[in-house]
């Protein structure tokens, strides 16, 4: 779903409708990639039902899947040497979530978007 080019583009225009495939598709984990992954991370994370996070390490994308249970990994190209983004991505899809105590604060982040100040909130609810 991204750029055919090397082109400047947008990122909100990729990181929507990967975030909505893995949104729509159990089971489905998603890969974003920007200069920096900051912007890919925020546009992805509009998107209710998404738990983007930023792949700086393979350790940080390990921790993102088995205790946020992340269902994106994004990626900044700036930063992030190709050898080493293949296994952060490698890690990020291997990774299972660990559930327990974890799944509680997962639960939580779902309902702050259900918020009064959350994604699915009018705005100016308090």
């Amino acid at each position: 779903m991204g750029a055919a080019t090397d082109q400047r583009s947008d990122y909100p225009d990729y990181a929507a409708p990967v975030a909505r495939a893995v949104r729509d598709t159990a089971g489905t984990l998603g890969v974003l990639v920007c200069g920096s992954g900051t912007g890919m991370c925020i546009a992805a994370n509009k998107i209710a039902g998404i738990r983007a996070a930023q792949g700086f390490s393979i350790e940080a994308a390990r921790m993102a899947r088995s205790h946020n249970d992340a269902n994106i990994v994004c990626l900044g190209e700036r930063f992030v040497p190709p050898d080493t983004a293949t296994a952060i991505v490698d890690a990020f899809l291997a990774t299972p979530f660990e559930g327990g105590r974890h799944a509680q604060r997962v639960d939580k982040m779902t309902q702050l978007e259900a918020g009064p100040d959350g994604v699915n909130s009018p705005k100016g609810a308090h």
